[in-house]
């Protein structure tokens, strides 16, 4: 059963006598029901095309929560062979809200990494909802050290509302690990890619994506906070979320425009959950396009045109 936003309603109320007129077609075969299904089926595109061609930056956030939208595992088992998960940060323990090992990626052996928020109640609780701890972001700086020693190139799927903020991360060293993850990515002499495949949250999503190329998905976010956190700090009412998310310029357009993302990756209408395999597939191509460019680069360009880059970020507005 698909899951609707409130504001696709009238798409809900279309589908529903869709399933409606099939079901009685199913019941009774003397019932022709196609050219009224047909009709209604025109009728969902035309909704589709023009509620999504005005999506606001509140509506965008929720599309990018969807929880129905590809997560990490899908685009790891569609995109990448020979995955190899590795696990423990060798200090702590094992954080499940990121996921990175070694795979090949259309041949090309690489590093992945990326957060995981999970698809039901069992996996959300197990990866943490996709926010991850310290150890996390430890397991991450191996795996990119790792990278980094044996020449492979860095993916990174960014998809948390944010680091886990409880008070036994921030024991063990919240900030310190993403700001050791961020240095990490930064020093890297191998070719990173990241990509914002939905939510991505503060620190929790800069500690890994801080690439020489950074894409976003069309209804993807990335923000220093979530709509509702900047609503209860800046109004102390956290209803006000719509007019956060609006101000806080979060949704891809905005973040290309101002220079803080590469390129955005085109959605079909009505979001990557309607045809998740087609967006996987465009995601993979992006990213082999970077690669492509990016892989003969020598180290200390790749790590000099990466670090400029961010100081780039708002000089020339």
């Amino acid at each position: 059963m698909h899951n609707y936003l409130d504001f696709e309603k009238p798409i809900s109320d279309l589908e529903a006598k869709i399933r409606e007129l099939k079901k009685l077609a199913e019941e009774d075969e003397s019932i022709d029901t196609s050219e009224e299904i047909s009709r209604l089926e025109s009728r969902v595109d035309e909704a589709m095309v023009e509620i999504y061609s005005k999506l606001n930056a509140w509506q965008k956030t929720q599309v990018a929560r969807h929880p129905q939208r590809p997560h990490f595992v899908d685009y790891a088992d569609a995109l990448f062979t020979e995955f190899t998960p590795l696990a423990g940060d060798r200090k702590f323990g094992e954080d499940a809200a990121i996921q990175a090992g070694l795979a090949r990626f259309r041949g090309q052996p690489v590093a992945v990494i990326g957060q995981e928020k999970g698809n039901d109640t069992k996996s959300r609780i197990k990866h943490n909802f996709g926010s991850p701890r310290p150890e996390g972001y430890r397991k991450a700086i191996r795996v990119m050290e790792m990278a980094d020693r044996f020449g492979l190139p860095v993916i990174s799927l960014i998809d948390t509302a944010g680091a886990y903020p409880g008070v036994g991360a921030e024991e063990r060293g919240q900030a310190e690990a993403i700001a050791r993850s961020t240095e990490m990515c930064l020093s890297l002499k191998v070719p990173m890619v990241s990509v914002v495949i939905g939510e991505g949250g503060s620190g929790g999503a800069i500690a890994i994506a801080t690439g020489n190329r950074v894409y976003m998905l069309e209804h993807a976010i990335y923000s220093v906070i979530s709509p509702e956190g900047a609503a209860s700090i800046l109004w102390r009412d956290s209803t006000r979320a719509k007019e956060a998310a609006t101000n806080m310029k979060i949704t891809a357009e905005d973040l290309k425009s101002l220079g803080i993302i590469d390129a955005i990756i085109p959605e079909p209408v009505g979001g990557a959950h309607r045809a998740p395999d087609r967006v996987i597939g465009m995601t993979g191509d992006m990213i082999a396009g970077a690669l492509a460019e990016l892989t003969p680069m020598p180290g200390d360009k790749l790590r000099s045109d990466r670090r400029q880059k961010f100081l780039d970020i708002g000089r020339n507005l």
